[in-house]
């Protein structure tokens, strides 16, 4: 899949931030610093135009395509490897490396979101659960579970560089993953579904969640901000899904994550 990337400059972070979320509901789905990147076929230079033109303190420096080989050059040039270390709660005296290297996949850890759910995984026994990794990216989220000793993982994302991406660093780390295309989460039943994705995207699969899961499994979901639990919360209860805690609501920064159970 062939991508293009916008580049903004913004007078403060608040104004950035917010500017994604409006980015996330027009087709965007990765940013990193001030440039976002939305799927070729779906970019649209005059909508981008006039939301800029709607919006405080934020300019479009440049709005372009990536070729597929440059990108890939410098993608892997700007993104070097990440390296995690992480700690199972039944043996917490144990570190456990995890290594990613990020290529053209978006989400190497070091995002609030994707950094929630790897802590959230290290205070669970992830031994004998069946995960999905939903909009997988690099996979790191569930080569985590894996490495925590999830036995059954599979990860699924819309971009093929996702995919493959997952199953290098699968290798990489030595873990055993189903990584395939899909932009639903595939027929299944998993004791946990990891996504870290649009809220739009979220409230839209929240019915899938709950048929793909086991009786009192989880669905862990990030991607999103303090205003969109309301509306993400109305949609889990509606697909019969419920908090999985009192503390089912965690935050970085703006950034949240919720957990539900089925």
């Amino acid at each position: 899949m062939l991508y293009s990337v916008a580049t903004f400059t913004f007078d403060s972070d608040w104004q950035r931030d917010l500017f994604y979320q409006q980015l996330a509901d027009i087709g965007f789905e990765a940013f990193d610093g001030d440039q976002a990147y939305i799927p070729s076929e779906l970019a649209d230079e005059e909508q981008l135009n006039t939301l800029v033109k709607q919006s405080l303190g934020v300019a479009l420096a440049s709005f372009v395509q990536c070729q597929d080989g440059d990108w890939n050059e410098v993608w892997d040039a700007e993104h070097p490897l990440y390296e995690w270390t992480l700690h199972s709660l039944q043996q917490p005296a144990t570190y456990i490396r995890l290594t990613i290297a990020p290529h053209c996949a978006f989400g190497a850890g070091t995002h609030q979101t994707t950094a929630m759910l790897i802590e959230a995984l290290q205070t669970i026994d992830c031994r004998q659960l069946s995960v999905l990794d939903n909009g997988c990216g690099t996979g790191v989220l569930g080569i985590a579970a894996a490495l925590l000793g999830a036995t059954q993982v599979t990860a699924v994302d819309i971009d093929n560089k996702s995919v493959d991406n997952t199953k290098e660093n699968a290798l990489l780390n030595k873990v055993n993953i189903t990584a395939i295309r899909s932009g639903t989460p595939p027929k299944g039943q998993y004791n946990l579904i990891l996504s870290n994705i649009h809220r739009n995207i979220l409230i839209e699969q929240m019915p899938l969640y709950a048929d793909r899961l086991t009786s009192g499994g989880e669905v862990w979901m990030s991607g999103f901000y303090t205003t969109d639990i309301e509306p993400i919360m109305q949609a889990a209860q509606k697909a019969g899904l419920q908090p999985a805690s009192s503390d089912y609501v965690h935050q970085k920064q703006e950034w949240v994550m919720i957990q539900c159970k089925k």
